[in-house]
């Protein structure tokens, strides 16, 4: 018998070639194995009669083969093998390319399911290349997410291998949890996720494992959260910052000074502060940080803040200054363009204490980069950094306040899930002179009027941006590409202006200095791709016009559209698309319509799903192997209603029957880990 740690190598009928092409999916033992869940099913049963199949769909058919099947040399490399087939209403052609095994395996006046898409006309069906099963096949089929070298039926001969000599499996959820829920327990759930006998069992098994994936889940993200807060963290004694506020110039929003109070509430409690704090694109997210870091260094801690980029640290160092600087606090920028000598300076004055801020890049993970009394880091636009990158720098004090900036709406729904560690604060509140931004929806058929538009505000000292969604011209693929469309533009229409591009292949240095011209008003009109998602303060920019906008998501175009209406004028957004299609028509007129990231958010999110709203941004949260944090809602409230339950009863999980729930959150730390 296998243990569910058993390396896969070592499962019957892999060995070492098979066990890296399953590694790359992620399958690295038996249990991974186990829980490699199918995508779909085939569900043999379900037969058609040839003269009812709908032409272009997957159908199965039963029919009895009544012509030889006959080869056809084609060219080299190429034979076709084509019999005739019939059931009780209709005959059909059936195609096989260069499959003699199976051609030979196949005998006239035998009867076969066939699977695959019916074509042909009203008088002759056709079927080229469907997968042929015995005609007394009575299961449904698990579909696996395929690979070169790893098709979907090795998966499923190596997961009934395993299945055989897994005896019993361990099973997270107590019993009492399972009763009250009306769930299977694991043995029976995972063998009906693979291999279900009825449709009934599937659905059973499927419900049972989404519940366990969320609630595991939960119950692992409240052990984390409650772990940080047992530890001792420095206590701000002080927390009047009256100070700060009436040196502004300008007066904080509502939102901003909750924010404000709810951070200080954590930062006064004994506890390391653990909050992410969310905030519309323009919200005032800087502001809270300064105020933050102003109290801080009145009770001689020291604070970090890093961002993605040099050009955006360094507009963070010069908003800090202007807002701390008349509280007596002292800042410094440490990025990784400044020269050696003059990061030694830095580097040595935070050793020392004399500074109280500390702003910067990656640079500032550097080991040589030490504190003296590190109080409170901060990192903005938290999803461009590891996990691991912001434990290092947290590392670099002793416990000191975490809080996370993001202007990248999350939906509470969501939100509870990948902040699931973290307290969260919601500057829901636009600061007041805001403007708002004027969206349109044309087709490309408008360009000229567009461009006349654009050249308006340009010959008005204004700047613009032009987004495109690729960098090269594609084959096959009409999409505007930045750097043909930067090349037509430049010498074309806007010939006796200054254009720019910015994309992300180029060097650092080099969309460093783009943006620096862009910023300083020597470029008036940037074509780029969307690496000025994340990017700086250009009041003057007034204009942005995205292209293909179908191609985005809806919180990427609000993020996007989020660079312009920054300073006194008024400003427009125009989103060119050419789709037809009803469902991105619909999508693009919530953007069109809506100026509220969280609604925005929780629209994209809707038409998405998870996977694709998050994308491949570090935010820290494991795949789910089956349930989907949208769909799945209601289940989601009641595993997390059952995880507070169970840790009231058992709060550090001590008891027996709680051992396997304690083991699977372990495994889920380590893969917490490895995002």
């Amino acid at each position: 018998m296998l243990e569910l740690s058993t390396n896969i190598q070592y499962l019957k009928g892999v060995g070492e070639k098979r066990a890296a092409l399953l590694r790359k999916k992620g399958i690295d033992t038996v249990g991974a194995l186990l829980h490699y869940f199918p995508r779909a099913y085939l569900d043999w049963r379900d037969v058609r009669p040839l003269s009812e199949c709908p032409f272009d769909e997957n159908v199965i058919v039963k029919a009895k083969i009544v012509t030889p099947v006959q080869a056809q040399y084609v060219r080299q490399g190429m034979t076709l093998f084509k019999f005739l087939a019939e059931d009780d209403t209709m005959q059909m052609v059936v195609t096989l390319f260069n499959q003699k095994y199976l051609a030979e395996k196949l005998h006239k006046d035998c009867e076969y399911l066939f699977y695959g898409k019916v074509t042909g006309d009203l008088a002759l069906r056709q079927m080229s290349s469907p997968e042929i099963a015995e005609s007394g096949a009575q299961y449904i089929q698990p579909i696996y997410p395929a690979s070169p070298g790893m098709p979907s039926k090795t998966i499923e001969k190596l997961v009934k291998t395993a299945l055989s000599l897994c005896e019993t499996l361990p099973d997270a959820l107590p019993e009492e949890i399972r009763t009250r829920n009306g769930l299977c327990d694991i043995s029976y759930a995972v063998k009906n996720i693979h291999f279900p006998a009825i449709p009934e069992a599937l659905e059973s098994a499927k419900r049972r494992l989404v519940f366990e994936e969320l609630f595991v889940l939960q119950t692992g993200l409240s052990f984390l959260k409650k772990r940080r807060r047992g530890r001792a963290g420095w206590r701000v004694e002080n927390a009047d910052w009256r100070f700060f506020r009436e040196a502004l110039p300008f007066a904080l929003t509502g939102a901003q000074q909750r924010v404000i109070e709810e951070c200080l509430r954590d930062m006064t409690s004994g506890c390391p502060m653990n909050r992410l704090v969310q905030g519309d694109v323009g919200s005032g997210k800087t502001a809270v940080a300064a105020a933050l870091c102003s109290v801080a260094a009145n009770n001689g801690f020291q604070s970090v803040l890093m961002a993605p980029t040099e050009i955006l640290a360094e507009q963070h160092y010069a908003t800090l200054t202007a807002m701390t600087g008349g509280a007596g606090v002292t800042c410094a920028l440490l990025t990784g363009s400044m020269t050696k000598k003059q990061k030694n300076a830095v580097k040595q004055a935070l050793r020392n204490g004399e500074i109280d801020i500390a702003v910067g890049t990656h640079a500032l993970l550097s080991e040589d980069v030490e504190f003296d009394r590190l109080g409170l880091v901060i990192t903005d636009e938290q999803h461009r950094f590891g996990v691991a990158q912001r434990g290092k720098l947290a590392a670099k004090g002793q416990n000191p306040h975490t809080l996370v900036m993001s202007a990248t709406p999350i939906p509470r729904t969501l939100g509870l899930i990948v902040y699931g560690d973290l307290d969260i604060s919601v500057i829901d509140e636009y600061p007041r002179g805001r403007q708002k931004i004027a969206t349109y929806l044309v087709d490309s058929s408008y360009h000229e009027r567009i461009y006349r538009f654009i050249q308006k505000f340009l010959d008005e000292g204004r700047q613009g941006y032009i987004v495109c969604p690729m960098v090269e011209e594609t084959e096959n693929i009409d999409l505007k590409s930045a750097e043909e469309y930067y090349e037509e533009l430049k010498n074309g229409v806007f010939a006796q202006d200054s254009v720019g591009l910015l994309h992300g292949k180029m060097r650092a240095k080099e969309k460093d200095a783009v943006m620096r011209r862009f910023a300083a008003g020597e470029v008036q009109l940037l074509v780029t791709t969307t690496v000025i998602e994340v990017g700086i303060d250009v009041p003057n920019a007034v204009v942005m016009v995205i292209e293909n906008a179908e191609r985005f998501g809806l919180s990427q175009l609000h993020q996007l559209r989020g660079r312009i209406g920054r300073g006194q004028y008024a400003s427009t957004c125009i989103l060119v698309s050419d789709s037809r299609g009803a469902d991105t028509s619909a999508r693009l007129q919530v953007i069109k319509n809506n100026n509220d990231g969280f609604a925005i958010a929780e629209e994209d999110l809707k038409l998405r799903g998870p996977g694709d709203f998050l994308g491949n941004r570090q935010h820290g949260l494991p795949d789910m192997k089956i349930a989907d944090l949208f769909a799945d809602r209601e289940t989601l409230h009641l595993a997390g209603t059952e995880s507070e339950r169970l840790l009231k009863e058992d709060p550090t999980l001590q008891e027996p029957k709680n051992q396997p729930l304690k083991q699977a959150i372990d495994e889920l730390y380590e893969r917490l880990n490895q995002n």
